[in-house]
């Protein structure tokens, strides 16, 4: 791995570790101070049953260490320690919290990298419950429409293309254009006209930076000023190595996550010689921005002080950006973007991209799949504890105030992130803030996988579940989660296969022929060749473990 790390980061850190893996940054000089209107408070859902599970007695921290036990909730210092008790917080009376106006359809959101979205096929996504098909025209234009046939409520994403159309596969019915107008009902009478109401309801769709974003609302014309841009990234010279992911728990969790840098040494720990469990210790933050927009400002470890900046940008977009200046006087900045949309109850996708100015010395010479399996270990190691702590929240139906114990040595980033959410989770199909939270009202949905030879014939890659496919869709499976949303892992995965058939069936022949042989040299030659075919089938076999199969911590040391 540490070739890896040194490809991707001219710093000692490997910044695809993790988001928060970056170093020093020059601080901007256009810092402005926001102020914060305050407003009536929203409804705030409170658990009288579970407030009475709360911890009514003290507890006590042991520590092993030299140090004085950083946290006893007994003494006199727990102010200087965290930011509330959650013993002591539970019995008061909830805050007034200002609230912000705020609409979650007038955002823009993630799709998908623009380069990974299928040249010949529909691609299905999801942003909250509200489900939308992507796809290229015949003139190579997005496209994004509602993922529902106006016939029969078919899902458009089982279609396909045909003349740069979109057509349900249904009954025929084809959509073209930005309006998402129908051009074709194969069962429409002769001389009969296309009804007007028989067009798909379409959304706003903009490249900007190689990545898609979706405008989702029908009643507000896009707003330009709201699309994110990364000026990092716009930077000449700049370089990226990019991975998009499917997760199986809340998109708020997953933002939490990234803004948690202290998590590292612990969770990551050995990934790679940048991450090491000794490193784990108290960081310093300090906010500089905040807004209805989100908040901004700087981190880093206590021995170095503050050396990264960190923005959370509504909805959904987190950026690490570090400036430095090589041995040359030049000055170059490496970013990790991280944009995490929200799919679903207990579901989002992050589309991560890590990039300098500098650029990879070697990356030309490692491929992007080998690299991306690096990335799909780092969110495994994370996603059986951020899965369970989803099912918790939704099962104490409480604000995390009430359930969790921030640390100020490393929990700024979250507690800001939850206060947001209390500002502006009204406006949300739900949400779970610092002081307040709204559950959902819409059930989740169970998703069926498409089925049959015509449906898996017509589903380029991410279709997934096709009869006769290798894996059964399962979100915490890497081939799902990954492999089929990205064209160099899902290419490699194919071209391996392939090798492996082509292995495996010259290594018979060999055999075959060895056994008819009559000749000692030839029977050695060929049972030597046969012997380097299955060391092949043995290679690639391997690689497509890397593809199917998730780390497994094994909790040794």
């Amino acid at each position: 791995m540490e070739g890896v790390a040194m490809a991707l980061s001219s710093s000692s850190s490997s910044s695809l570790l993790h988001p928060l893996i970056l170093s020093r940054t020059r601080r901007p000089t256009n810092q402005y101070p926001f102020s914060i209107p305050t407003f009536p408070p929203p409804a705030v859902i409170t658990n009288s049953a579970a407030n009475l599970r709360r911890r009514s007695s003290k507890c006590h921290a042991v520590t092993t260490s030299h140090h004085p036990p950083a946290m006893d909730q007994n003494s006199d210092n727990d102010e200087a320690v965290l930011f509330g008790d959650p013993s002591i917080e539970a019995g008061r009376s909830e805050e007034r919290v200002a609230v912000a106006d705020y609409d979650w359809t007038e955002e823009w959101y993630p799709l998908y990298f623009a380069r990974d979205v299928p040249d010949d096929a529909p691609l299905g996504l999801t942003v909250f419950d509200k489900q939308v098909v992507v796809y290229r025209d015949g003139e190579g234009q997005f496209r994004c429409y509602e993922d529902r046939c106006p016939h029969r409520l078919a899902k458009l994403s089982e279609g396909q293309i045909t003349d740069g159309k979109l057509e349900c596969l249904y009954h025929g019915w084809q959509f073209e254009g930005g309006e998402g107008k129908c051009v074709k009902i194969p069962q429409l009478p002769a001389g009969s006209t296309i009804p007007k109401s028989a067009c798909v309801r379409s959304y706003e769709i903009r490249d900007s930076q190689g990545i898609l974003w979706v405008w989702m609302s029908s009643r507000t014309p896009p707003n330009a000023k709201k699309l994110p841009w990364f000026e990092s990234v716009a930077k000449p010279r700049y370089q990226e190595v990019s991975t998009i992911h499917e997760l199986p728990y809340d998109h708020s969790i997953l933002l939490e996550n990234l803004m948690d840098p202290a998590h590292i040494p612990i969770s990551h720990d050995g990934t790679d010689t940048s991450t090491s469990r000794k490193e784990a210790q108290p960081l310093l933050f300090e906010v500089t921005e905040r807004s209805d927009r989100g908040f901004a400002g700087y981190w880093g470890r206590e021995a170095e002080g503050l050396t990264s900046f960190l923005r959370f940008q509504a909805p959904c977009v987190l950026s690490n950006v570090r400036e430095y200046t090589d041995a040359n006087g030049e000055k170059h900045y490496a970013t990790g973007l991280f944009l995490c949309r929200p799919a679903g109850q207990g579901k989002s996708m992050v589309l991560v991209q890590f990039g300098t100015t500098k650029g990879f010395k070697l990356a030309k010479w490692i491929p992007k799949w080998f690299i991306h399996n690096l990335s799909c270990k780092i969110f495994e190691q994370d996603m059986g504890f951020l899965s369970s702590q989803n099912e918790v929240l939704m099962k104490e139906k409480v604000p995390t105030k009430k359930l969790y114990i921030n640390l100020r040595s490393s929990d700024t980033w979250v507690l800001e992130y939850r206060k947001w959410m209390d500002k502006v989770g009204h406006g949300m199909p739900y949400h779970l803030g610092h002081s307040t939270i709204s559950l959902p009202l819409v059930p989740a949905v169970v998703e069926q996988a498409p089925a049959g030879f015509l449906a898996r014939a017509s589903a380029s890659p991410p279709a997934k579940g096709g009869i006769m496919e290798m894996h059964a869709p399962n979100l915490t499976s890497r081939y799902f989660r990954h492999v089929v949303h990205c064209k160099e892992c899902l290419g490699a995965f194919r071209t391996f296969n392939a090798a492996r058939n082509v292995l495996s069936g010259a290594a018979v022949a060999l055999v075959a022929l060895a056994i008819l042989a009559s000749q000692r040299q030839w029977k050695a030659f060929l049972l030597v060749s046969a012997g380097l075919c299955l060391a092949g089938v043995h290679f690639t076999s391997t690689v497509i473990a890397t593809k199917t199969t998730n780390f497994i911590r094994d909790h040794k040391r």
